[in-house]
């Protein structure tokens, strides 16, 4: 492992066969990524939390063939849009157990927004620490990191991580809403994610891509 220059900026990431596409949306600004294999074309959703049509038509303009929506949580801006597309695709969504309150909560989460009513998607795969599924020819592994909400989960694949509301450029993911919590949220942050290596691109769910080596020098939360 590389230590970061003090100074340094986040560093740009290669070019891989794992391709991805960030598609910020609705009122909360959420980024739902669209990832796949550039050989076979194949690919899945992390997080579609609003305006399904547009993650739908931009998902067509790549050619891409969906196997399955995977969610980092179940909070509204970042699941609001999966039961629409699941009803149109058949496809699969995966979460992990501990989030299975929020999902079928939905309709409640946006009443307290005053946003329109939300249907919630059935669970087709629940998830766990440690578990492996593919993109195309490549393995994704699933980290268990609690502490956002009670189930939240991130997605290593080649040197791209997805941590929906985890981590982000300088901060962290807030633990004031219902099953939050700090002292986990941080635990999980230092033991399942800086571990990994300093060039590990840190796709978050609002905002702008960081990495592991610069949130380890730079992000207040992680200094203390």
């Amino acid at each position: 492992m590389t230590t970061p220059q003090k100074n340094a900026a986040p560093q740009k990431r290669p070019l891989m066969p794992i391709q991805f596409e960030t598609i910020t949306n609705g009122p909360f600004q959420e980024n739902c990524y669209l990832v796949w294999d550039d050989e076979l074309m194949t690919g899945i959703l992390i997080d579609p939390g609003d305006e399904p049509d547009r993650i739908l038509s931009i998902v067509d303009s790549k050619g891409v063939t969906l196997e399955g929506i995977f969610n980092t949580h179940a909070h509204l801006d970042h699941a609001g849009g999966v039961a629409a597309i699941v009803n149109k695709l058949k496809i699969p969504f995966a979460l992990h157990a501990g989030d299975f309150p929020l999902a079928a909560t939905l309709k409640e989460q946006a009443a307290a927004f005053g946003l329109p009513p939300l249907e919630s998607p059935a669970v087709d795969r629940e998830l766990s620490d440690g578990d492996v599924f593919n993109i195309g020819g490549h393995e994704v592994k699933t980290y268990f990191t609690p502490g956002h909400t009670p189930g939240g989960v991130c997605f290593h694949v080649a040197d791209y991580l997805f941590v929906g509301d985890t981590l982000f450029q300088g901060s962290i993911g807030r633990t004031d809403l219902p099953g939050g919590s700090h002292p986990q949220l941080i635990q999980s942050i230092r033991e399942r994610l800086l571990p990994l290596d300093d060039w590990t691109q840190v796709m978050s769910g609002h905002g702008p891509i960081t990495t592991i080596g610069f949130e380890r020098v730079h992000n207040p939360f992680l200094q203390m």
